[in-house]
């Protein structure tokens, strides 16, 4: 039979923890001067208590590392939990926000996606516009450990390939997330730091920075205002675009690049596309602008600049409302939506070696069709791909589609339409943020959405985050199976 128990204990330390990260916001609110503070505290004793006693319950049952199926089970129940317990602050804060808009909040903070339920985001209190950043913080570490540890060793999606990147993990799962989650805190809170400053140098006040820099380096996208990043100028803007690229790169080449060697950095072909995709799609969106405006201008640049990095690193902030752009852009957006930045970094849906791998198995079948007696093995990164990474890649593709169209379908039968339907569940599934159209746009938010239309669109966040196939071998019959 299944042992829980070892599950459990982590799951209530996590919890416990996130209690206690709630201190911040009530300092926060403190220092703002206001009441609110007291839900915080009230959150934080109901969270950590909560998580202690889990763990306190479970604690006879720890050992030494973690089967497969109870890490499959630990990388669900995660990222399912926190989102309950982060829900709580907005349900008795000032949002009076129901149970489903406020886990709706929390999921899309977490998994890092972005679309938020609240409209008039400049009226929150201090404490909850620091609560939505630090959700999205925590979600970004959090992911990088999971794809870097979890994925490779539960062979999903093609993660496998990345076993060998330093982080050999076989059978000692929990011990090495430890020394790897400490390896990869360690940059992040310095990225996290540097953006903070940055966007302080350029302009922005205080808080903003340091709400907005967790949002920045989680490539997470909730911001303080209702009008994002148009209510700053240039200066922010191109801080933002460098520090959305540095968080959706590999964080295991920083690990590396501080260990002595940035030859893997410089060197990553997955890196290089992801940079050739944006300099292509800035460059065809600019051009668009320009020829529409009549002139060449600095600002038509740069809006295409931030918002084409946005949308492909899933970050999800907008200087503009683009759907005013014409039918080119959104398109552009809608597809480079899908393809998303580098695996192991805070960046989301389906990933740049995905489609490399792919396109490479292409190269080798056209060739061997061309020449049928010639052995031709597909290579990634100069090593020969396995029919096992292959075999995973096709299966998550084919599962991201079908998940994208089954999505798309429930949304349509909540009564959405067409455009809404699609474009929201590609922005949840792909934890891009905002979808297209007057509602759930760049301009927009999911205030209004029907409350079966959030909870369909935070379960497609989780699915998303945990790249489809974790969720899915939960899900079948034979992994409850001795």
């Amino acid at each position: 039979m299944l042992d829980l128990r070892p599950v459990g204990y982590v799951i209530g330390l996590l919890v416990a923890s996130l209690g206690l990260t709630m201190l911040g916001p009530l300092v926060a609110d403190l220092l703002a001067g206001n009441g609110h503070w007291f839900v915080f505290f009230e959150s934080a004793v109901i969270t950590t208590l909560t998580g202690g006693l889990m763990a306190l319950a479970c604690a006879n049952g720890v050992t030494a590392g973690l089967s497969l199926r109870q890490t499959f089970l630990l990388t669900s129940l995660v990222w399912l939990t926190l989102p309950v317990f982060g829900a709580i602050p907005f349900v008795l804060g000032e949002t009076e926000a129901t149970f489903t808009d406020a886990f709706f909040e929390a999921m899309s903070g977490l998994t890092t996606t972005g679309a938020t339920a609240f409209g008039n985001l400049q009226d929150l209190p201090d404490g909850l516009k620091l609560w939505r950043g630090v959700l999205q913080w925590l979600g970004g570490v959090g992911i990088i450990v999971v794809a870097m540890v979890f994925l490779p060793e539960l062979r999903v999606g093609g993660m496998q390939i990345f076993r060998s990147e330093g982080f050999e993990t076989s059978g000692k799962i929990l011990p090495r997330a430890g020394e790897i989650a400490t390896q990869i805190s360690g940059i992040y809170v310095a990225l996290t730091v540097a953006c903070m400053l940055a966007y302080t140098a350029t302009g922005m006040g205080g808080f903003d920075a340091i709400v907005h820099a967790m949002t920045t380096v989680s490539t997470g996208g909730m911001a303080n205002y209702d009008r994002s990043f148009a209510t700053w100028g240039a200066g922010v803007h191109y801080v933002a675009v460098v520090f959305m690229i540095l968080a959706a790169l590999p964080f295991v080449r920083f690990v590396q690049m501080l260990a002595g060697s940035a030859q893997p950095l410089v060197n990553d072909k997955q890196i290089h596309t992801f940079l050739l995709i944006i300099g292509l799609s800035v460059l065809l969106v600019t051009s668009w602008l320009w020829g529409r405006g009549g002139e060449m201008t600095e600002r038509a640049f740069r809006e295409a600049l931030f918002n084409v990095t946005s949308i492909m690193t899933g970050t999800g902030y907008a200087s503009a409302d683009y759907m005013g752009w014409g039918t080119f852009p959104v398109v552009m957006f809608f597809l480079i939506g899908l393809i998303g930045g580098c695996a192991g970094s805070t960046s989301c849906s389906v990933k740049v070696f995905r489609y490399q791998l792919l396109f490479a198995a292409i190269k080798s079948q056209i060739r061997q069709i061309h020449s049928p007696h010639g052995v031709f093995t597909p290579r990634y990164d100069g090593r020969p791909i396995s029919e096992d990474v292959l075999n995973s890649v096709i299966a998550f593709l084919v599962a991201f589609i079908l998940s994208l169209g089954a999505t798309s379908v429930l949304l349509g039968l909540t009564g959405l339409d067409f455009i809404t339907s699609v474009s929201g569940a590609a922005a949840a599934l792909a934890n891009i943020g905002p979808g297209l159209g007057l509602e759930i746009g760049p301009a927009g938010n999911y205030a209004n959405i029907n409350d079966v239309a959030k909870w369909i669109l935070a379960m497609a966040m989780f699915v998303g985050r945990l790249e489809i196939m974790v969720v899915l071998t939960i899900l079948s019959i034979k992994f409850w199976r001795n």
